[in-house]
């Protein structure tokens, strides 16, 4: 039989990069076979050793930024420009971060205890898992592979990782990066595997071995991976996208909120989960946020990012995902929206091969329409006017999704105010999706945005088990417990042992000294 070949292309020239063998049910649990038997030795390792690799990791990353950001623009369609702040910058940041606090939140924690166990002493050891899958999506290459297996490999797991057939021509570079750092290390190549295939090696990986899955992508495949988790009970955490609004009051900075709606919604043409997809504008300054947004996007430049600075924005990663945005486009068109920039698909031209759809803003566009309440995935500005902040509220919180949140106001107290209320994950006061970027913060969402947290504190520690361990503090000193056989007056020393501990106040536990009467129970 013969294998199934991946055939990968340049989105903005349709130039064929190469072929990619696709792993069979077969070959994914060997994978994790293999996993498992690196895990054992690397859960064994010390923290030192683990930032020695970590370090490693970040180093050869700097050094090879040119041939990194080369392969995301060549296999993502994305410019220089974002391959460097959006992939590089963002997974060395979490680097950095585990290197520096990764020992402190994994080490073993002291607990105290007191009242009844006032002789014991506790612990929690944070153990590693096992192995780890992790399943992601194509519209950051380098960030999405680097930035979910960072968590559980610093915590002492092993990872297998399928990335998205889309962009499986890198993942062979990225494999390649990482086997020279565990090598300079003696670490088994085992210990991350990155593999490659379509929706049936997705959900072998799924039915696998594995101890938790990390799944990034849309609510769709979320589910069905949640209902294949459901055969082991394996804990999954779920990024499922979002529709995030962006808040603009009447007393906003308005040039920083229409570069910030700008730079959100089309920092990767918009393939970004924390897109401000919905821009919610007061009306006093509608009419000139549109007219300065207007003018700004109209005028960016699109094509293929061959070389640094030579365009605005690129191309969009896959073309079932131009499919999406075009036919969420025209529905929204023939059901009254207007495009005031944008809003048909590029195919003529320099345009003809690649995966080409122009930054668009469009207006009058209504709730009920399904490009608001759905998530594009483009670069698709949605503007709609408010009056009230209780309105900008009832519209932000009306979504199925709930990843992040913008508010922008110069009175920081009206800007808390309308945050607090708002569905979501996170919220940013004046600025767009830069929780991510805060790697003490965790992130996720609520609703149909998914559950579990990356990031931080929380987002390392969903990758062990938390393990509490009891031990005597007085050896020797402290009484047996005998409880069997049952004695007389058992009872009435039981509830006299508890007033005494848990009675709120010195004065009560006193009461109840000096008490002599004896009810029918004792």
């Amino acid at each position: 039989m013969n294998p199934v070949i991946i055939e990968c292309f340049n989105p903005a020239t349709g130039e064929k990069l190469g072929e990619v063998p696709a792993l069979d049910a077969a070959g994914v649990d060997v994978a994790v076979a293999r996993a498992h038997a690196a895990q054992k030795a690397w859960a064994q390792t010390s923290f030192a050793k683990r930032r020695a690799v970590f370090k490693t990791l970040l180093s050869r990353i700097l050094a090879d930024m040119d041939g990194i950001c080369t392969a995301v623009v060549q296999d993502g369609g994305k410019t220089f420009e974002n391959a460097a702040l959006g992939e590089i910058m963002t997974v060395a940041n979490k680097l950095r971060w585990l290197i520096a606090h990764g020992e402190r939140y994994l080490k073993t924690e002291k607990v105290g205890l007191g009242g009844p166990l006032f002789h014991k002493k506790g612990r929690i050891e944070y153990r590693p898992l096992g192995v780890v899958a992790a399943i992601v999506p194509w519209n950051y290459p380098f960030q999405n592979i680097f930035a979910s297996l960072a968590d559980p490999l610093m915590a002492g797991n092993a990872v297998v990782l399928k990335a998205s057939e889309a962009v499986a021509w890198s993942t062979q570079y990225f494999q390649q990066l990482l086997h020279s750092v565990f090598d300079a290390h003696d670490i088994s190549r085992d210990t991350v595997q990155i593999i490659n295939g379509f929706g049936e090696t997705g959900a072998a990986l799924v039915r696998a071995d594995v101890q938790k899955i990390l799944f990034i992508g849309s609510v769709g495949n979320g589910r069905r991976i949640v209902a294949g988790s459901a055969e082991r009970l394996t804990p999954t955490v779920m990024e499922l996208g979002g529709k995030d609004p962006l808040i603009v009051c009447d007393d906003a900075d308005l040039k920083r909120a229409v570069h910030s709606a700008i730079g959100g919604c089309l920092v990767n043409l918009g393939q970004s989960c924390v897109a401000p997809e919905r821009i919610l504008v007061q009306e006093g300054i509608y009419p000139q946020f549109e007219q300065e947004l207007v003018a700004l996007v109209a005028a960016m430049r699109q094509g293929d990012a061959r070389t640094p600075s030579s365009v605005d924005v690129g191309a969009i990663c896959s073309p079932l995902q131009v499919k999406v945005i075009e036919e969420l486009v025209e529905d929204a068109l023939a059901k009254g929206a207007r495009a005031l920039t944008g809003g048909k698909r590029l195919s003529a031209g320099a345009y003809a091969r690649g995966n080409f759809f122009p930054p668009t803003v469009l207006a009058d566009v209504r709730p009920d329409m399904r490009i608001v309440q759905e998530e594009v995935f483009g670069p698709v500005l949605l503007l709609l006017p408010f009056q009230t902040d209780a309105d900008a509220v009832r519209m932000a919180n009306d979504s199925a999704f709930g990843l992040q949140s913008s508010v922008f106001s110069k009175n920081q107290a009206r800007a808390e105010r309308i945050a607090s209320q708002i569905e979501a994950g996170a919220t940013v006061l004046n600025d767009f999706g830069m929780c991510y970027l805060n790697q003490n913060l965790p992130f996720g969402g609520v609703k149909t945005s998914g559950f579990g947290r990356m990031n931080g504190r929380d987002g390392l520690r969903a990758y062990t088990n938390p393990k509490a361990v009891l031990s005597d503090r007085l050896w020797g000193l402290a009484p047996a417990p005998v409880i069997y056989p049952v004695k007389a007056g058992d009872y009435a020393r039981a509830k006299k042992m508890i007033r005494l501990m848990f009675a709120p106040s010195w004065g009560q536990k006193l009461q109840y000294l000096r008490k002599q009467k004896k009810d029918e129970f004792q």
